[in-house]
């Protein structure tokens, strides 16, 4: 009786623990029956279930990564490219991921990995290869996300956060001619560049010289004009002393004579002694002959 008693409390306390289970941060889980799902929105913490008749399926909560082989794509001019890349996706539908993927992780890479194959090779076919070397890369993923974004959340309960192309590589065949046309494109805009840029230096060169020659024509009128002043202030000096003293004014214009032939002390003059030059070092200045 007592073992009897003793195996009744033995399938209680197991039972007790069969009904009640756990569910941890970053996890969700649903709870089936009979291979039926009965609730699937369990948040973290402790909850309980009828025992044997019910089961719990746990689901990692988290990003994962899906990081495929690389893919062969052809652009709108039909040149194929290498293309590697990789999805960040989640679980967002705890049911309907259980019913497109029965629960399974491989399963679930396995049926997204051709939804994201198929709308790249949609981006790919519908740019020139040009775009894609030029910097494309980012509305591709962009748009490749929202596409594959709403197929796998209707059909497998999965959202995918991220698409990003590790690298985009051409094959040997198309890269030569690539690189071909992309140094005549770029030896054409030098040769744009530089045409533009001796042109602009000719103007330049022009103009300067425009503004040198009408400077310096400013500059020898308004000092023909400075000159043409001053000749003019000093010839009526000259007049003006000339009628207060003219016998002065001969005197003073002799020394200036003198000082500017005698200047280095080396100067030799012959004359007669009665020169008109020698006057004033013959006589006095006052003194008639």
């Amino acid at each position: 009786m007592k073992i009897i008693s003793g195996l009744i409390v033995v399938a209680l306390v197991l039972l007790g623990f069969n009904s009640a289970f756990v569910v941890k941060e970053g996890e969700n889980a649903l709870l089936l029956q009979f291979g039926r799902i009965v609730r699937a929105d369990y948040q973290p913490g402790l909850h309980f279930k009828v025992p044997v008749i019910q089961q719990v399926m746990r689901f990692d909560n988290r990003i994962l990564g899906l990081d495929a082989q690389p893919e062969r794509y052809f652009t709108l001019e039909k040149k194929s490219v290498n293309v590697d890349f990789y999805v960040k996706w989640r679980i967002a539908d705890n049911a309907a991921y259980y019913r497109a993927t029965s629960g399974e992780q491989i399963q679930a890479v396995q049926r997204l990995t051709p939804i994201v194959k198929d709308a790249l090779r949609y981006e790919f076919n519908a740019r020139p290869l040009e775009d894609l070397i030029a910097g494309g890369r980012k509305d591709i993923t962009e748009r490749v996300r929202q596409q594959t974004d709403a197929v796998a959340r209707k059909t497998l309960g999965i959202a995918v956060v991220d698409v990003r192309i590790k690298r985009i590589d051409l094959p040997d065949e198309v890269s030569g001619s690539v690189y071909k046309r992309m140094r005549a494109e770029r030896l054409q805009l030098a040769n744009e560049l530089r045409y533009t840029g001796q042109e602009s230096a000719e103007k330049i060169r022009a103009d300067a010289d425009r503004q040198k020659l009408v400077l310096l024509a400013d500059a020898n009128r308004d000092a023909t004009k400075v000159k043409g002043d001053g000749d003019a202030q000093a010839a009526a000096i000259y007049a003006q002393t000339y009628s207060q003293d003219p016998e002065f004014f001969a005197f003073y214009r002799s020394l200036a004579a003198y000082r500017k032939a005698f200047a280095d002390g080396k100067g030799t003059l012959v004359l007669k002694p009665d020169s008109e030059f020698l006057r004033y070092l013959n006589d006095g200045p006052g003194r008639q002959r």
